[in-house]
């Protein structure tokens, strides 16, 4: 385990575009730009609550000393020792989703304060290794099973680097994804009848990754460890999933539903060998052809033997924090809405007036029953939206669950108009790659996280990066 050839990473926590407030514990160096020149103090006692102000001139106002100077275009922490830490304040997590909320929040490693488009953003550079241990610690419980935090480790560290590695978007072309707004748009069909989108992380310019859902949950020491992550890390250190010399793409959402969905059906129409379709369990290769909508409407309607369909109230606790675990039905879930409240939700979700609702009608079904094109059939007007994600925005003020639902009309007038629509669905997040409760429930039968990770990731192998 050689810690010196563990490479940096810098995340992405917050931006505002009034002010940052931080609370740095212990003795850093300072270094930044001011007006264009470099400056720094190599021992800074920084102990104490600090407010960072964006001002009207377009640089961040920060008195320091020995400066005593104000009008900043970038400033970096350095700590002196491993015992330094800081905190951000009122950092939003679950961007999008249907927890939202702020938090203050504490890290390790440097801190780095930049203005860009008239936003502060928070950057926490750290190595990989310690990153990962916060990431295991915040998408899932650190109380977890050896193997299922095991195999979190691979596929987090898997994902982290291939991202590190892509080229880099194109500075003037840069989007801040932090805060209240969601991942940069994509769009492959856009008229009057087809609107086809998605969204992924790698829009970031000065960073490599963000720290919320939409990129790896990561909160630094927020969330309390334990020796049982630390031995999980160290048991794993370097390890990556491969396929034919590339490093995986290595996706993971909370439950498939029952049968993982491929890569393509959710981004962009890139076809990925090891994202495919599988049965969430003992029969991996037995199961119905979702994307044919009879086949998958029984599939919804039911609920299938499935490692991630589980109501072990311990086996979920390894996976779901305190917040995740106010969501109680997510292998089979039920959302219903009025006529008035559909119509008034699509309309501000999408920025479209379709009227009154008449329909809403599956176009195109993935491989685990997800739908990634839908048709809106309204009053005023009708048209197809996609992928889906695109189709989750469009029918919750968050994210629904998934986008694997059937759609059941009541009490339809005589112009076809329902007074109700009721969405029975199945699964949570997107389907592809890892079910984090389907490996909770491996882990607690007794796979060790190698067979978790190649039962989920079709044809790959494990291999040492460093």
């Amino acid at each position: 385990m050689d810690k010196n050839n563990v490479p940096q990473v810098s995340v992405g926590i917050m931006s505002d575009n009034r002010f940052v407030h931080i609370t740095l514990d212990g003795t850093y160096g300072v270094w930044g730009t001011l007006d264009g020149q470099e400056r720094h103090s190599d021992s800074w006692d920084t102990m104490g609550l600090r407010e960072v102000v964006m001002g009207v001139d377009g640089k961040m106002h920060f008195d320091v000393d020995p400066f005593r100077a104000s009008k900043w275009d970038t400033l970096t922490f350095v700590p002196k020792d491993d015992d330094c830490s800081f905190t951000l304040h009122d950092v939003t997590i679950g961007v999008s989703f249907h927890w939202k909320r702020s938090e203050d929040q504490t890290f390790k490693g440097s801190l780095r304060l930049i203005q860009e488009n008239g936003r502060i953003v928070a950057i926490n550079v750290i190595d990989v290794e310690s990153y990962l241990e916060s990431v295991i610690s915040s998408e899932m419980s650190a109380n977890a099973s050896l193997e299922l935090l095991k195999a979190h480790a691979v596929i987090s560290r898997s994902w982290l680097l291939a991202q590190m590695r892509k080229p880099q978007p194109d500075a003037a072309c840069g989007h801040d994804v932090l805060g209240d707004t969601a991942p940069v748009v994509r769009a492959a069909a856009d008229s009057d009848d087809e609107h086809i989108r998605w969204w992924d992380r790698d829009d970031h310019v000065h960073f490599d990754v963000c720290a919320d859902d939409h990129c790896q949950r990561y909160q630094g020491i927020t969330r309390a460890s334990t020796p049982q992550v630390r031995q999980a890390i160290e048991a794993t250190w370097g390890q990556v999933l491969m396929h034919r010399g590339e490093l995986c793409d290595a996706r993971f959402s909370k439950s498939c539903g029952g049968v993982l969905e491929q890569f393509e059906n959710c981004w962009e129409n890139h076809h990925y060998p090891y994202l495919v379709a599988r049965r969430d369990g003992e029969d991996e290769g037995k199961f119905p052809d979702l994307t044919r909508e009879h086949e998958a409407e029984e599939w919804i309607l039911t609920a299938p033997k499935a490692f991630c369909n589980t109501h072990d109230k311990e086996v979920l606790s390894q996976v779901l924090n305190d917040y995740d675990q106010e969501t109680t039905d997510f292998y089979r879930w039920r959302v219903e809405y009025t006529q008035e409240q559909l119509a008034d939700l699509i309309c501000r979700r999408t920025g479209d007036d379709y009227g009154r609702i008449r329909d809403l009608q599956p176009v195109a079904r993935g491989t685990s029953g997800r739908l990634y094109k839908m048709k809106i059939v309204g009053e005023k007007k009708s048209r197809i939206i996609g992928k889906e994600l695109a189709i989750r925005y469009a029918l919750s003020e968050s994210a629904l669950y998934s986008s694997a639902f059937v759609v059941e009309r009541h009490d339809v007038d005589a112009d076809g108009f329902p007074a109700k629509f009721v969405l029975r669905g199945a699964g949570w997040g997107h389907g592809v790659g890892l079910c984090q409760i389907g490996a909770a429930v491996m882990g607690a039968n007794g796979y060790n996280y190698k067979q978790i990770l190649l039962h989920y990731f079709v044809g790959a192998t494990i291999e040492k990066e460093y």
